[in-house]
């Protein structure tokens, strides 16, 4: 028997709400789940390893991207799948995954879907299953903070956006693989281990969470109206023909940068630093993704 355990951001909401979960485990059998209810992400992997130590079997993680990443980066290395139920501002992993962005559907691919096994990637010594990076993305969520997300909704992102178009450029230097893929002025630096970034955009039309390597994109752009070429380019998924744009992959990433600058993970933004060294962990999780005959 499945021993479930739900891990909830309670100030997210998704359809009924977690009274709904509730009554939703219930009629599938699970009366009984190991609860834990946090307000901040950064509060769930304690509750996380407690739901481990109680025999949890299934975790299933209520909220958005920042509370899914902490749960990745605690059960990794683990063979407990991971349920989301996409309760966020932005759900970037589900999107990807196909998973429903409602409760019933959500609900029934975590206790009856396929189980998959997901690479994801380290930055710094902390996980990310979608992306990470410096520069224009790590300025755009800074600005979106969690007043503005909780009055607005999506609409923060395209705010901040507007305003990260004039961040300055920095000087950066990455190295792919141990080869030096560029050196130079740069304004964004992108990590991908999927497709579909924030605000619906791919960059990385052929990236996949399951495929041993990452998807690295640097943006040289300056100002809005090069911004704006770049953008449109990401947005007809012509971004190998950007001007100011350059993407590779690889499994170790190495970006040292001329000043102290902040970062972002899965939409959460880090401490300033100047360097980021990234790597690939390959199938470090399982998680439940529709059916293949969906």
């Amino acid at each position: 028997m499945t021993s479930v355990a739900v891990i909830a951001h309670r100030r997210k909401v998704l359809d009924g709400g977690l009274d709904e979960l509730r009554k939703r485990l219930g009629a599938a059998g699970f009366t009984d789940p190991i609860w834990s209810e946090v307000d901040k992400s950064r509060k769930a992997p304690k509750q996380v390893r407690k739901a481990l130590d109680a025999g949890a079997d299934l975790v299933l993680v209520w909220g958005g991207d920042g509370i899914v990443q902490r749960t990745i980066d605690t059960l990794a290395g683990r063979d407990v799948p991971i349920g989301i139920l996409p309760a966020g501002t932005a759900n970037l992993l589900a999107t990807n995954l196909g998973i429903p962005i409602e409760l019933a559907g959500a609900l029934d691919v975590a206790l009856h879907g396929d189980r998959r096994r997901l690479d994801v990637g380290v930055v710094n010594g902390e996980r990310f299953a979608v992306m990470a990076g410096t520069g224009f993305d790590a300025e755009m969520i800074r600005n979106a903070d969690r007043k503005l997300k909780d009055k607005t909704g999506r609409l923060a992102y395209v705010w901040s956006g507007a305003r990260a178009l004039r961040v300055p450029r920095r000087r950066m230097r990455v190295r792919v693989d141990d080869a030096t893929f560029f050196d130079g002025e740069a304004s964004c630096v992108l990590v991908g281990n999927v497709s579909t970034i924030s605000g619906g955009m791919t960059p990385f039309a052929d990236a996949r969470p399951d495929d041993g390597v990452l998807d690295v994109g640097v943006v040289t752009a300056k100002g809005p109206a090069q911004w704006a070429r770049v953008l449109t380019r990401v947005v007809t998924h012509k971004t190998d023909k950007a001007k100011h744009a350059m993407t590779t992959r690889g499994r170790t990433i190495d970006v040292k940068i001329d000043k102290a600058v902040p970062y972002e993970l899965d939409g959460g933004e880090r401490p300033e630093v100047k360097r980021l060294k990234i790597t690939v962990e390959p199938a470090a999780i399982i998680v439940c993704v529709p059916t293949s005959d969906a």
